[in-house]
């Protein structure tokens, strides 16, 4: 999967401290970008990944995008943050081909790392203290010029990587042993560029060179899901992203994940999300 990681997207969205009371309590809350943050002072509970962590001063952690999580702060704590959406190519994260710690220790550099992205991106503090965060929109006043902007961004993006590399462990997600020999991550990228479009399993095992029927219980044997169900949950979880991060109506985003059908749409999101896609985006973005 390493040949993979040439490609590899990372694009901030916020960054700044936060100095949080009991006050910092919410639940359920997903998010489209990848949260992570270093402890500074205080103790916090966050809960994700079928974990309870105790978020203590000294530790790094990391919220994969797209995770149901529960916060909350009994008394007071402080953190460094920051937000982005990470990929691999097109439609593949980091998170589908390796496993990932959730905490790490940090070290003198995290702390200076997350010092010098402040100072790169002044204007990207959240402007409230909610973790469905609001980003601040203003372009930063530092700069008097596109080259300009390019040598931060660059460098920011340099940190980004850095500090989610500590997180990365050398094992892979995706079990190479499967029945097909092949790489089947290929289907993956193939379905996110035509999310929009119609996808039958017989015209994916066609892209892959199988029959329908080995296709199928190859795409389960290494993903543990079948293709429908996967083309579904990607069609929702790219709905979820656009839902919160852009204006479009109900029936421009179900057009643009392939759900051509409004009902159809919302009946499908609630199945997997347990919300109907007006109510979800609703309570995310006025939690």
């Amino acid at each position: 999967m390493n040949n993979l990681l040439p490609f590899l997207k990372l694009s901030m969205l916020h960054t700044g401290v936060a100095k949080l009371n009991e006050t910092w309590r919410f639940s359920n809350v997903i998010s489209p970008f990848v949260r992570l943050f270093l402890v500074t002072k205080g103790e916090a509970e966050a809960s994700y990944g079928g974990k309870t962590f105790v978020l203590k001063p000294g530790y790094m952690y990391l919220i994969p995008s797209f995770t149901y999580n529960d916060y909350q702060c009994k008394d007071f704590h402080e953190q460094y943050y920051t937000g982005f959406f990470e990929e691999i190519k097109l439609g593949m994260s980091i998170f589908n081909t390796k496993k990932c710690k959730y905490e790490v220790k940090a070290n003198v550099t995290d702390y200076d790392f997350f010092e010098r992205l402040l100072v790169l991106n002044p204007n990207k503090a959240v402007l409230d203290n909610n973790p469905m965060t609001h980003i601040n929109s203003k372009l930063p006043n530092y700069k008097s010029s596109k080259d300009a902007y390019l040598n931060y961004d660059i460098e920011t993006q340099g940190i980004l990587a850095i500090l989610l590399s500590r997180f990365v462990e050398n094992a892979a997600v995706l079990d190479d042993k499967g029945v097909f020999k092949g790489d089947l991550n290929r289907v993956l990228i193939y379905i996110a560029k035509h999310l929009n479009e119609e996808l039958m399993v017989a015209t994916l095992a066609a892209y892959c060179n199988l029959s329908p029927d080995h296709f199928t219980k190859s795409f389960y044997s290494k993903f543990k899901v079948n293709p429908n169900k996967y083309i579904q949950l990607k069609r929702v979880e790219r709905a979820q992203f656009l839902l919160l991060t852009t204006k479009d109506s109900l029936e421009q985003i179900a057009e643009k994940v392939g759900l051509k059908s409004l009902s159809y749409f919302s009946k499908k999101f609630k199945e997997i999300v347990g919300l109907s896609p007006a109510k979800f985006r609703k309570e995310q973005l006025n939690l």
